[in-house]
């Protein structure tokens, strides 16, 4: 199905019902119309029949009471309009005979309603003279004269065209009036759906004549009531894009920076161990740990554009952190071995929401950190605690602690405490992963009398009850 414009769904949501209810009104403005037009032409029928019976009289004739009717048919012919319609009539006497009259107007067979319309004993009907329709009125008329009394009935009987010619009348001015009606409100609402769509049109040739680059919010100062949702959530989604493209380029820009020293060492140390300058074990082992070192930085700044990525794709499932944290420790314990560490973990469960790759990736680089900075034979102590509704993790470790100066830009990428420890991206992916899940990284030096016994590092991720709280509403 095509998609139908704001402005044609306007149109026709406020025309269609506007139209159905024009028609229906002229419908029944026509009927009411016409019923009064018959009730006033029913008055003249009756008024016809009523001077019929003014003149009826009763005789004795032959020994029997007789009614004698002493109107022509020339009397009606007052009530006949500019003859366009022809009038009949009919009287009966006492007995059902027929009196005077038209034979072919047929006797009257039915009943008087028990609340007739008029103060008579009067009905009207519909019927046919010689095929040609006919509006009938009967009145039963009392008469009483010099020979006796008894109850007459008097019909009369008007053709129907000038009936017709009024309904027409009726029925062509009611439809002139509506369309002229329709006419007026159609314009009034096309003019009103254009003005109220202009600023639709003018936001939209607004964002199309952009620059391709230009991600800056669209002014909503003077934009109508309903088009401020839209336009702070373009708005809100413009932030969003334009964070993601500066991520992108910065990691572009950081990776070609980076990716350029081992390669440049790689190549020189290629092309010694070409010349013969250094015996070849040497040779194969320090371009191995070129190659190692390469493929560490290549992979932390995956993980780096990783969570990115999942950052723009909320969590939804809980995850206990003590799960995790104890198994990354698992994975870990060769290490931990190898440097014979006095480990020490402790946990308390702790659910939160977060993808469980960021989970683990934070707390592997946070322990591989302690790790390798810890002396051979020192302790590492881990604890996982809920607190309030946070959930704490402390990483202790006996190393050298970090200098004030350098704590001040250890989260941010590439730099590093020592440039051959490592590529400095660690703690860079474990803070861009705390700030995506609501939560805070610290590091503090950990004070013995007055040297540094180690450093503690010091995560906190809201807890799902607060998280829940933390999430920005839709």
């Amino acid at each position: 199905m095509k998609n139908i414009s704001l402005r044609r769904r306007l149109l026709w949501g406020i025309l269609l019902p506007v139209i159905l209810f024009v028609l229906i009104d002229s419908i029944v403005i026509y009927r009411q119309s016409l019923t009064a037009a018959n009730t006033a032409y029913d008055r003249t029928l009756l008024a016809s029949a009523k001077t019929i019976a003014e003149q009826l009289d009763v005789q004795i004739q032959g020994g029997q009471a007789m009614l004698v009717p002493r109107v022509p048919y020339a009397a009606l012919e007052a009530f006949e309009a500019d003859n366009r319609s022809r009038m009949f009539y009919r009287v009966t006497g006492f007995s059902g005979e027929m009196v005077s009259g038209f034979e072919s107007l047929k006797l009257w067979t039915g009943r008087i309603a028990d609340q007739p319309p008029y103060a008579a004993l009067v009905d009207f009907y519909d019927d046919a003279v010689d095929g040609t329709r006919v509006r009938v009125a009967v009145l039963l008329q009392p008469v009483s004269g010099a020979g006796g009394n008894g109850m007459a009935t008097v019909q009369v009987a008007e053709t129907l065209e000038l009936r017709e010619a009024l309904a027409r009348e009726i029925l062509v001015s009611t439809l002139w009036r509506q369309a002229i009606l329709l006419a007026v409100i159609a314009a009034v609402v096309i003019w009103v759906v254009q003005s109220a769509v202009r600023p639709v049109r003018r936001v939209s040739r607004e964002i199309a004549g952009r620059a391709e680059n230009d991600l800056s919010p669209v002014d909503a100062t003077h934009a109508p009531r309903e088009l401020q949702p839209l336009l702070q959530a373009n708005n809100q989604l413009m932030v969003r894009l334009d964070h993601l493209l500066q991520h992108q380029k910065r990691f572009v820009r950081d990776a070609a920076h980076q990716l350029r020293t081992p390669l440049a060492v790689l190549k020189t140390q290629t092309q010694s161990a070409l010349r013969g300058d250094v015996p070849p074990q040497q040779a194969l082992s320090e371009i191995g740990q070129t190659v190692d070192r390469a493929t560490e930085l290549a992979n932390q700044m995956l993980s780096l554009a990783k969570v990115e990525q999942l950052r723009q794709q909320a969590a939804s499932a809980p995850i206990d952190w003590s799960i995790v944290l104890r198994e990354v420790a698992l994975d870990l314990a060769p290490l931990i071995a190898d440097k014979d560490l006095e480990f020490e973990l402790e946990t308390q469960p702790a659910l939160v929401i977060a993808h469980d790759w960021m989970l683990r990736e934070m707390v592997r680089n946070l322990l591989h950190n302690a790790i390798k900075h810890s002396p051979v034979g020192g302790s590492l102590n881990v604890s996982l605690r809920a607190k309030n509704q946070d959930a704490e993790l402390l990483i202790s470790d006996s190393g050298a602690g970090v200098d004030d100066e350098l704590k001040k830009r250890l989260f941010q990428p590439f730099s590093a405490g020592r440039m051959q420890a490592g590529s400095g991206l660690g703690l860079a992916i474990c803070a861009e992963i705390t700030r995506a899940l609501h939560g805070e990284i610290s590091l503090d030096n950990r004070m013995a009398q007055d040297h540094i016994a180690g450093l503690d590092v010091c995560v906190k991720l809201p807890l799902r009850q607060r998280f829940t709280q933390l999430q920005p509403s839709s």
